[in-house]
C-alpha cells in the first residue's frame, strides 16, 4: 500500500484542484478552473479549507470543507460544517486516500467547534460520492431525496439535522422569445463549464433568447432559489447529468423557438 500524504492546497496542487483533476485537458476546463480558484481563494479567509491527497509526491485527490454559510449546495442548517465533495483519481482509489481525506476534514471540522459535519452522497453504482463509502466511515442518513442522501456525523447531541432547501423557481414568460433561466455556482467545475456554454449558445442565438443568470454561491442564495444548478427553457428544466453539450443545448432552445 503506497504512503498517502494529506496537506492543504498550495501553489503546487492548486491547478490539480481547480480543474478537478482535469490537468492539461482543454482550454475550456482551464478557464473554468481559474474562475474556481479565484472563488476558492476568496473563501479561504471565511473558513473554506481544501485538503489534497498526494501519493509519491503527486496529487491524487482532494476534499473541501466549509461552513454551511458558504456552501453553494446547501444544506439549510446552523452550526454545521459541510464537505460537499471528496474525489480520488480512479487509478488511486482503494489505496486509502479517500479515507485519509475524510478523516482530515472531520478532524478540522471538529476543531471549528461546529456541531456536525454534513456531506452529500448517492445510492448508485457510480464513482462519485457513493453513500456506502460514507456509511463505512461513520456517517448516518439525515435526509433523502430519491437516490440523493444527505449524510452527517454529529459532534454534539444537540445538533439540528440539516434540511434540504425548498425550490423557489417561478417562470416569467417573454412573448416571442425563449427565456433561459440559468442557475449555477462557481464552486462546481461542471456547473462553471456549463454556465459558460449556456452564455455562448444564448449569445449565438441573439435577441431571440432572454438569458437570466442566477449565481448560487452561498447558503443565502441556496435559500433564496432552492436550487444550486439548473437550466430552464421557458420553464422546462433540461439536464444531461453532466455539462450541457452546446449542440444539444442549442437544439433544445431551437425546439422551443419553433414551438412558440
Amino acid at each position: 500500500m503506497p504512503e498517502i500524504e494529506i496537506r492543504r492546497m498550495d501553489e503546487t496542487t492548486e491547478y490539480f484542484v481547480s480543474t478537478c483533476s482535469h490537468v492539461n485537458e482543454s482550454d475550456e476546463l482551464d478557464a473554468a478552473g481559474r474562475r474556481r480558484l479565484a472563488w476558492l481563494r476568496e473563501m479561504e479567509p471565511k473558513g473554506l479549507q481544501v485538503f489534497t491527497a498526494l501519493c509519491d509526491g503527486e496529487p491524487v485527490g482532494f476534499a473541501y470543507l466549509m461552513p454551511v454559510e458558504l456552501s453553494p449546495w446547501g444544506p439549510v442548517g446552523r452550526d454545521l460544517m459541510v464537505m460537499p465533495c471528496v474525489w480520488v483519481l480512479p487509478k488511486s482509489q482503494k489505496q486509502g486516500a479517500g479515507t485519509a481525506l475524510v478523516l482530515a476534514a472531520e478532524e478540522a471540522a471538529r476543531e471549528t467547534g461546529r456541531k456536525a459535519l454534513v456531506t452529500f452522497a448517492y445510492e448508485w453504482d457510480f464513482w462519485f460520492m457513493p453513500a456506502e463509502f460514507f456509511r463505512k466511515r461513520g456517517f448516518t442518513e439525515a435526509a433523502r431525496q430519491g437516490k440523493a442522501v444527505t449524510m452527517w456525523r454529529q459532534f454534539h447531541g444537540e445538533a439540528e439535522p440539516p434540511q434540504s432547501p425548498k425550490r423557489r423557481y417561478d417562470f416569467a414568460p417573454v412573448s416571442g422569445k425563449v427565456v433561459v433561466d440559468l442557475f449555477y455556482n462557481t464552486f462546481c467545475q461542471t456547473s462553471a463549464v456549463e454556465a459558460q456554454r449556456v452564455r455562448e449558445v444564448a449569445a449565438e442565438l441573439g435577441d431571440r433568447v432572454v438569458l437570466n443568470e442566477n449565481s448560487v454561491d452561498n447558503l443565502a442564495d441556496v435559500t433564496a432559489y432552492g436550487v444550486s444548478r439548473a437550466i430552464f427553457l421557458n420553464g422546462r428544466e433540461v439536464s444531461w447529468g453532466y455539462e450541457a453539450p452546446k449542440d444539444e443545448l442549442r437544439a433544445e432552445i431551437e425546439k422551443e423557438l419553433k414551438d412558440d
